[in-house]
């Protein structure tokens, strides 16, 4: 079959958190749409919006009304993309999910990836946009952000040990199998650490991991999330992991698709 087909492999929720993305909100769903028909994929989509004072969560729910695909998840307030994608794995696994995909809201990720990286994992467990393998990369990026991004992904490879080369990417494909394993009530990762937690713990769990090339573009419209205390937040995490999870255990296989 095409890398691209992945009409086979069940039913695929992508989970999206939300924070003021009412300039993309009503673009991404409309572009996902497009995405499920073309690709023959049962797809639908899960919008977790923390409380967004831009009106995100009415914009989403006036998609969800004339599209069943589409639900919508509102939390009361901004906690970070951790606990919002918790929520969200749970609902789509209590909806019987077969896979469930991490995906921002912004086109960073770009939607016609999508098929290419659920497809990826009907030999894996773990799939994971790559902006770091042979064929992805990064585009309108300034050279202090491509720094803090491949540095910290170097950082958190060397001190955990995990043959993974971009461990800090927010576009990737589950598994239910391994969101069923990991005890998410134990992944207390807030920010952006919240990626490179779930990804070790999947492969200190035994699950195969491949990397799917991607590019990623900066956002167009709205505000980047990212700040001082995010990046903080994930290098103190990291050798934390290590520490609590990772001592005298070795993973699963990790290549690339």
């Amino acid at each position: 079959m095409s890398g691209r087909d992945a009409s086979d492999l069940g039913a695929v929720w992508v989970v999206i958190p939300t924070y003021n993305e009412a300039e993309n909100i009503q673009a991404m769903l409309a572009a996902l749409a497009g995405v499920f028909e073309r690709s023959g994929m049962d797809g639908h989509v899960l919008v977790v919006d923390d409380g967004s004072p831009d009106g995100t969560a009415r914009l989403a729910g006036a998609v969800a009304e004339r599209d069943p695909r589409v639900s919508v998840l509102e939390r009361a307030r901004k906690e970070g993309i951790g606990p919002a994608y918790r929520a969200g794995f749970g609902v789509a696994l209590g909806q019987g999910a077969d896979r469930v995909v991490e995906m921002d809201c912004d086109f960073s990720h770009d939607p016609e990836s999508l098929p290419r990286l659920v497809a990826a994992t009907r030999d894996a467990d773990l799939a994971l946009g790559s902006r770091y393998v042979p064929g992805g990369g990064v585009t309108r990026w300034g050279l202090v952000r491509r720094l803090i991004s491949r540095g910290g992904g170097l950082y958190a490879k060397f001190v955990l040990g995990i043959p993974v080369e971009d461990l800090t990417g927010g576009f990737k494909c589950f598994r239910r199998a391994v969101l069923e394993a990991v005890p998410l009530d134990e992944v207390d990762a807030a920010g952006y650490g919240f990626q490179v937690e779930m990804t070790y713990r999947a492969w200190l769990a035994g699950f195969r991991i491949v990397e799917v090339p991607i590019t990623f573009s900066e956002r167009e419209r709205g505000s980047s999330k990212m700040s001082r205390r995010i990046v903080l937040e994930a290098a103190t995490l990291v050798p934390r992991l290590r520490w609590r999870l990772g001592r005298g255990r070795r993973g699963g296989a990790v290549g690339r698709a």
